[in-house]
C-alpha cells in the first residue's frame, strides 16, 4: 500500500516528458497530466478550435468512480488504489481538472482517445499523491486500473448519457418552465383585453391578448414535455457492454451494478440498456433526445417572431406591444430600439434546426457493432441544450417579462375592424355580410357605419357586434 498525500492539482515541471503506449514512446508536455494517446491525439486531429465539451468529462469522472467502486467492492482493486482513484475521479466530475482535457472533437469516432484521455490524467494524478514517477504507468495503470471492466464502447456513450441529461435537466427544462410560467403570466393579466386576429397575415375575428398568449404558454408546456419524455430515454447506459456488447473483460452484472452507483451520485435514476447491443450500435435515444429539442426550437421561433411582429413600430408596424429597450439599436439612426432578443431567439432556434441535421446523420451512420460517429452527435446536443438554456433565460428576462400592451393601438383596431361582420353572417347572410365588408374598405368607413348604410338596424349590429364576447365563440 502506497503513502497518500496532499499534493495540490497543478505540475511545476517545464520540457517534456518522455511517455509510452502499445505504439511506443511519444514525449508530451511535462506540466501536463495527460500521456501518449492523448499527445497522440493532440498531433493527429489538431482540426479547427472545436474542443470535446467539458461536460462529457465531468460525466467521465461519474462514470469512472463508479466503476472503481464496484471493482474496490469485488475485490478486483485493491481498497487504497480504488479509494484513491475515486478521489481523483472528483476532481476530474468537478472541473478541477478540465485543462487538461484538450482534445477535438473531430477525432476517433467511437470516443476511445478521449476515453484515454482520462484514464491517462486519472493514473498520472494519482501517481502524483503517492510521489511516484510520471509516465511509468505505476502504481495505477490507465488501463489495467482506470479502465477495468471497460471499453471506450460502452463508457463514451454512456458519458454522453449523462452529460447530455444533467445538461437538459439542470438547464435547459428549468430554463424553459421558466419562460413558460412568464408567459402563462401575461396570458392571466390580459385575459379581457380585446385584440384582432390575425390569420393569413391579414385581419381576422376578435380574440382578447390573453387568449393568444395562452397559445404561447400551451406550445411551449407542450414542447416542454416532449422534452422531457425523449430526455428520459438518456436514462439508459451502454456501460458493461464493453467491446461490442457482449461484456467481454467485465464481470456479470458490472454494468448493472456500475449504474447503480452513478444512479446514486447522480441522484438521476439511471440503469443499464437492457439490450447492450443497441445501447453501442446506435445511438437511436441522443438521436430523438435532440430531436425534442429541434421540435422546441420551432415553437420559440414561432413564439419570438410573433413577438418581434407585434411590437414593430413605433408608427409604421403593428406596435401592439411595448416591447423593453435594452440598447440603442441603431448607429445612425437616434433612437431606434430593436428586438434583439427575439432576433437571438430565432437566430438560436436556427442553429438547433441546423445541428438537427448533423446529429440525424451521425445517428444514422456508423454500422454493425459501433456506432463511430458519437463526437459529432454530444457536441451538438450539448451546444444545443446549452444554448437552448441561455437563451430562454434572456428571453424571459430582456423581452418577455417586461413587454407591455400598446392599449390605444389595439382599441382602435378594434374600432376599425372589419372581420367582426362575421358575427353578423349567420343573421343577415354571407352575400350580404361580404357587401357591408367591402363597403367599410372601399369607403374607409367603420364597419358599424358601412352595415347601418346597407341596411343593418343599430340594436341588431350593437347587440351582435360586441368585441369581448365575440372572442368566446357562440
Amino acid at each position: 500500500m502506497a503513502t497518500v498525500h496532499d499534493i495540490p492539482i497543478g505540475l511545476a515541471a517545464t520540457g517534456t516528458r518522455r511517455e509510452f503506449d502499445s505504439l511506443g514512446d511519444v514525449d508530451v508536455p511535462a506540466g501536463r497530466y495527460w500521456g501518449a494517446q492523448t499527445q497522440r491525439s493532440l498531433e493527429h486531429f489538431n482540426i479547427g478550435d472545436d474542443r470535446m465539451p467539458k461536460e462529457v468529462y465531468h460525466a467521465y469522472g461519474i462514470v469512472k468512480k463508479a466503476a472503481a467502486v464496484v471493482n474496490t467492492g469485488a475485490g478486483r482493486l485493491p481498497a487504497w488504489k480504488g479509494r484513491l482513484i475515486q478521489r481523483v475521479c472528483d476532481e476530474v466530475a468537478s472541473g478541477a481538472l478540465d485543462e487538461e482535457f484538450p482534445l477535438y472533437v473531430w477525432q476517433t469516432g467511437s470516443g476511445t482517445q478521449s476515453n484515454m484521455n482520462v484514464n491517462e490524467v486519472i493514473s498520472n494524478r494519482c501517481i502524483q499523491l503517492v510521489a511516484g514517477t510520471l509516465g511509468s504507468q505505476r502504481p495505477v495503470h490507465p488501463n489495467d486500473h482506470v479502465n477495468m471492466g471497460q471499453s471506450s464502447n460502452d463508457t463514451f456513450p454512456t458519458a454522453m448519457h449523462i452529460a447530455a441529461y444533467t445538461m437538459t435537466t439542470h438547464r435547459t427544462i428549468p430554463a424553459l418552465k421558466r419562460l413558460r410560467d412568464a408567459l402563462a403570466q401575461h396570458a392571466r393579466t390580459w385575459d379581457d383585453v380585446v385584440k384582432i386576429g390575425r390569420t393569413h397575415l391579414e385581419d381576422a375575428t376578435p380574440l382578447t391578448v390573453g387568449q393568444e398568449w395562452s397559445g404561447y404558454h400551451a406550445a411551449l408546456d407542450d414542447a416542454i414535455a416532449e422534452v422531457e419524455h425523449a430526455t428520459d430515454g438518456l436514462l439508459q447506459l451502454a456501460v458493461g457492454g464493453t467491446a461490442v456488447g457482449t461484456g467481454l473483460n467485465a464481470p456479470t452484472g458490472f454494468g448493472a451494478q456500475v449504474a447503480r452507483e452513478i444512479a446514486a451520485m447522480t441522484g438521476a435514476p439511471f440503469q443499464a440498456a437492457p439490450n447492450p447491443f443497441a445501447a453501442q450500435g446506435t445511438l437511436d435515444r441522443m438521436v430523438r433526445a435532440h430531436g425534442a429539442l429541434k421540435s422546441l426550437a420551432v415553437t420559440l421561433f414561432k413564439i419570438a417572431n410573433d413577438l418581434r411582429w407585434l411590437g414593430s413600430g413605433p408608427r409604421t408596424g403593428l406596435h401592439e406591444l411595448l416591447l423593453p429597450a435594452n440598447e440603442p439599436g441603431s448607429s445612425i439612426m437616434p433612437g431606434k430600439v430593436n428586438p434583439t432578443q427575439a432576433e437571438a431567439m430565432l437566430m438560436v432556434a436556427i442553429q438547433v434546426i441546423a445541428s438537427d441535421v448533423a446529429v440525424t446523420m451521425g445517428g444514422a451512420e456508423g454500422n454493425f457493432e459501433l456506432n463511430a460517429f458519437r463526437p459529432i452527435l454530444i457536441d451538438n446536443y450539448l451546444h444545443s441544450a446549452r444554448i437552448l438554456a441561455d437563451m430562454s433565460e434572456h428571453f424571459r428576462s430582456y423581452m418577455v417579462e417586461g413587454a407591455a400592451l400598446n392599449e390605444p393601438q389595439l382599441a382602435s383596431n378594434v374600432e376599425r375592424s372589419v372581420m367582426m361582420v362575421t358575427a353578423l353572417s349567420p343573421l343577415i347572410g354571407y352575400d350580404k355580410a361580404a357587401v357591408i365588408s367591402h363597403h367599410a374598405i372601399a369607403h374607409d368607413l367603420t364597419l358599424k357605419q358601412a352595415a347601418l348604410a346597407n341596411g343593418v338596424s343599430e340594436e341588431l349590429f350593437d347587440r351582435v357586434v360586441d368585441p369581448l364576447a365575440l372572442t368566446h365563440g357562440g
